[in-house]
């Protein structure tokens, strides 16, 4: 045989020819394998990415969406030993001294709630840098087109993968017959009727009443403010786009000024910082900053890494009650606590308004750590940011409430709905608080199993949304305005 044909034989090209049906059903195999295959697990998966220049971005919203996932599971888990008490205290306060409550330790513990400001900071970033881009520029008819379609598109995209998750969770109740959290109601159709009931009321931003959550998914309660805070940013690009440079940075920061300091508006600085953030990026890039920063541009590493540790130091703000009070009681807070403006209720917001805004600044120039947040991991995590957030919480209210039982962690509300899996494998507590065996081994099923779900989900409903809306929006279109 020549040596042409043994390569023909080694790629399989002598393979008899399947039929049409045959070909079809290897397609649907190969389509099954790819949703069900863990990306990372193929050695080519993201060997051919290449990083861009905000890459980093990425890598740090899918690892904030990680400091969500173990905040959560820690307080579920040691929920009978009050762990909000403990994890939401600073260290040394009444007398406790824990390693998860340590400055800066404290974030992989009870980082969630900086987590989600992170998140807030990177929208504002996000969804401004295109169409500021275009305003530097001074392309006020492609701005005008982008703003139209990203308006349009932003309700879709936020809020499908909320439809699509939260309808799977809580027919999963009814289809395998499991109580979960919240509890199921007797019949499936009171169950949907419920269901809609609240999501309809939980999506409409402008409600002046009711409850803010979503009981088929309390993790989502920051999606009706990702939205206002969407809105907040598009609008402020459109008001902002004719001015000066100089007259459009200083109206950005007023913005920021008025809703944290005279009203208690903390999210919409928070959405207003990160627009702020981008909008300096892109003047940098182009060498068109104001003269006071090339003036500091000498000190730019002694500022950002003390920026970054800063913004480490306030991102553990103690919030276990929202009395002032109380933080002036804290070892740590006591001079921080003066700080806080008069028009803010809640005052961990201040603090962690400027904890992400610090960090999201600082990473940019501290290259180890950008770097870090460029990693295959961090930016496997960003791919799946948006899905892994929205199926944590589910997985955690069923599959595990049921491991962390199974393994010693008990719950009062387990006697009456799981009592079967009570101690069914009790491990031993060992460690420090957090850090447990007992707590620790369980995740070798969970991190799994969530991180799987999630790529799933992504692959299913959060890249299929974007396209939808995609898709609506140019179906809506004039002849003339299409593209």
């Amino acid at each position: 045989m020549s040596l042409d044909n043994a390569n023909l034989l080694e790629k399989g090209y002598w393979e008899p020819a399947k039929s049409e049906p045959e070909r079809t059903l290897a397609r649907a195999k190969r389509r099954v394998l790819e949703l069900v295959r863990p990306s990372n697990a193929s050695k080519t998966a993201l060997q051919n990415s290449k990083a861009n220049r905000t890459a980093y971005l990425d890598g740090l919203r899918g690892f904030a969406a990680l400091l969500v996932y173990l905040g959560h599971h820690q307080l579920w888990a040691h929920d009978a030993l009050k762990a909000d008490r403990i994890l939401e205290n600073a260290y040394g306060y009444d007398n406790q001294y824990y390693f998860a409550c340590l400055p800066v330790v404290r974030m992989f513990f009870s980082g969630g709630h900086f987590a989600v400001t992170v998140f807030f900071v990177l929208s504002g970033y996000v969804l401004s840098c295109k169409p500021l881009t275009m305003i530097h520029a001074g392309e006020y008819m492609r701005l005008g087109d982008n703003l139209a379609s990203a308006l349009f598109r932003r309700w879709l995209r936020l809020h499908i993968p909320v439809i699509c998750t939260t309808f799977c969770y809580m027919t999963s109740w009814h289809v395998f017959g499991y109580t979960a959290d919240p509890l199921p109601y007797s019949t499936y159709l009171e169950d949907l009727w419920n269901w809609y009931v609240e999501f309809k009321n939980f999506s409409f931003i402008f409600t002046t009443g009711g409850k803010p959550w979503f009981s088929y998914n309390f993790h989502v309660w920051s999606i009706p403010i990702e939205f206002k805070g969407s809105i907040l940013i598009y609008t402020a690009l459109l008001a902002l786009s004719r001015c000066t440079r100089n007259a459009r940075l200083w109206c950005e920061l007023g913005l920021i000024l008025y809703f944290m300091y005279i009203v208690d508006g903390w999210f919409c600085s928070v959405f207003m910082s990160g627009m702020l953030l981008g909008d300096l990026d892109l003047l940098a890039a182009s060498d068109n900053l104001p003269h006071l920063f090339s003036n500091l541009a000498r000190f730019k590493s002694f500022i950002f890494y003390t920026l970054f540790v800063v913004g480490l130091y306030l991102g553990g703000v103690p919030s276990f009650s929202a009395d002032i009070n109380y933080l002036r009681e804290s070892p740590g807070w006591g001079l921080l606590s003066l700080l806080k403006p008069q028009a803010v209720y809640d005052y961990k917001w201040f603090y962690l308004f400027w904890a992400a805004t610090f960090v999201v600044a600082s990473i940019q120039h501290i290259p180890r750590l950008k770097g870090f947040f460029e990693t295959r991991f961090n930016q496997y995590l960003g791919r799946i940011s948006f899905a892994f957030y929205l199926v944590h919480g589910p997985i955690l209210c069923s599959l595990g409430d049921r491991i962390y039982a199974a393994a010693g962690w008990i719950k009062e509300s387990q006697i009456t709905t799981i009592p079967g899996w009570i101690d069914l494998v009790p491990l031993p507590k060992i460690g420090p608080f957090g850090l447990e065996l007992s707590f620790l081994l369980p995740q070798l099923i969970l991190l799994p199993v969530t991180l799987w779900v999630a790529e799933v989900a992504t692959s299913l409903i959060d890249e299929p949304s974007v396209l939808f809306s995609q898709w609506l929006y140019l179906k809506t279109l004039s002849l003339v305005s299409r593209p």
